[in-house]
């Protein structure tokens, strides 16, 4: 007698393979999402630094502040409106207007992230 075996997986093999892979997604996600934030601060640590050295160089040929953000990118400041990478919005910066004792025409002195959020190192982006 010939006895006849079906190719295929049983569910007990099956469950145990999407058991592995469970296991592994949880150990590989907390490190991507982590990953993501960190390149999301070193972003807007770089940003920061741009802008800022944009609004000084405005600032140094005009004899003014920037009245807004547009204006930087207007008068080739910078190439485009740049997004604040933690909120995903060029709507959300704010800005610092200069300090009184300064006597400067214009409004933006500084910037800073829209987001109320905590950093990796427990400040708020909003305070860089």
């Amino acid at each position: 007698m010939h006895s006849h075996h079906n190719k295929g997986f049983t569910l007990i093999e099956i469950l145990v393979v999407l058991a592995i892979i469970a296991t592994l997604l949880s150990l590989v996600t907390p490190r991507y999402f982590d990953s993501m934030n960190r390149s999301k601060e070193k972003i807007l640590k770089n940003d920061l630094v741009v802008i800022r050295g944009a609004i000084d160089q405005y600032y140094s040929d005009k004899n003014a502040y920037p009245d807004a953000l547009e204006d930087l990118v207007q008068h080739k400041y910078l190439r485009e409106m740049p997004v604040d990478p933690i909120t995903d919005s060029a709507k959300t910066w704010l800005f610092s207007p200069p300090p009184l004792e300064i006597e400067a025409k214009g409004t933006i002195y500084d910037i800073h992230s829209g987001s109320q959020d905590l950093a990796s190192d427990g400040s708020h982006y909003v305070d860089w």
